[in-house]
């Protein structure tokens, strides 16, 4: 699969020397916070990697082209107001490469890729997982499968507090997808340090979590979820938050959305109601994120 994928030299020739490199998705870029604040947020995630001694590969779909590894104008491309990229799970990237189109990568598709690449390191904001009700829906994130299949190193603050985490933390044990706690006992809820649910194992360094990530790789060709709460700074008030959910999943019931469009909704309720509060949040995490899968990057390499 390599030969259909665009490395940037920096990428290539970092995966050539075996020094470190950390995958970034697309789809926080490009929808998941507003223009002018993607890209500084881009910039910093690369600089946060860059400072701890590893090479940032931000992934994209450009015009037909698997682009592992963005130039700065390709960054700003992607994160233009008027870009129009499409939003791309693994499912989707075989029509928008066969088609010649342009998107953003999920955390199913930046891992499949990243995995394809040559590289075991993914920082993210939260993954994907089962979805209230999907006894009835069969609404599962793509993220979940995509894990079970691929060794990469997830890094992200657990999921959102809308998912059904119980049902989320099963399938991972069902797909052989080692759930670590990153100096915490409790599985994370992305705006809260804590979703009331426990973790399978727990590390407290960096050394540990690589120590842990290199044995599984030896018996398993499934990836690893490295759970790291957000900071404590800037987690979200309990009850603001929970009014917010509340609020969202009602607006959510009463316009009748289903499937893949509920998070976006959500999040954008999120976003209005708290006053910028939740962006301030997924920001602090994402970066804090890409700062841990630097240090394990390199404690690995």
């Amino acid at each position: 699969m390599t030969t259909a994928l665009s490395l940037h030299e920096e990428v290539a020739s970092a995966l050539r020397d075996g020094h470190p490199v950390v995958a970034l998705e697309s789809t926080i870029l490009s929808h998941g916070l507003p223009p002018g604040r993607n890209l500084d947020v881009a910039r910093r995630l690369e600089g946060v990697v860059r400072d701890g001694g590893a090479v940032p590969a931000t992934i994209a779909v450009l015009d037909g082209r698997v682009v592992v590894g963005l130039s700065p104008a390709e960054l700003e491309r992607v994160c233009a107001p008027d870009a129009g990229l499409d939003k791309l799970s693994l499912r989707d990237l075989g029509p928008a490469v066969g088609l010649g189109r342009s998107g953003a990568t999920t955390v199913a598709s930046t891992s499949a890729l990243a995995a394809a690449a040559g590289i075991g390191m993914f920082a993210t904001g939260g993954l994907g997982g089962v979805h209230v009700g999907a006894a009835q829906s069969w609404d599962v994130s793509a993220d979940l499968g995509v894990l079970a299949k691929v060794p990469t190193v997830v890094v992200c603050s657990g999921v959102k507090s809308v998912l059904d985490i119980p049902a989320t933390l099963e399938v991972l044990e069902t797909n052989s997808v080692p759930v670590l706690g990153y100096r915490t006992d409790d599985f994370p809820a992305f705006y809260l340090r804590s979703s009331g649910h426990q973790v399978g194992w727990r590390v407290d360094d960096p050394k540990q979590a690589a120590a842990v990530i290199d044995a599984h790789r030896a018996y398993a060709n499934s990836g690893v979820l490295l759970a790291n709460p957000i900071p404590e700074a800037s987690e979200m008030d309990k009850e603001l938050h929970d009014r917010l959910l509340a609020e969202g999943l009602a607006l959510v019931e009463e316009q009748g959305v289903h499937g893949a469009d509920v998070t976006p909704v959500l999040l954008e309720h999120f976003h209005t109601a708290s006053g910028g509060v939740s962006i301030d949040a997924n920001e602090a995490l994402v970066l804090n994120n890409a700062k841990l899968a630097t240090e394990v990057a390199v404690a690995l390499a």
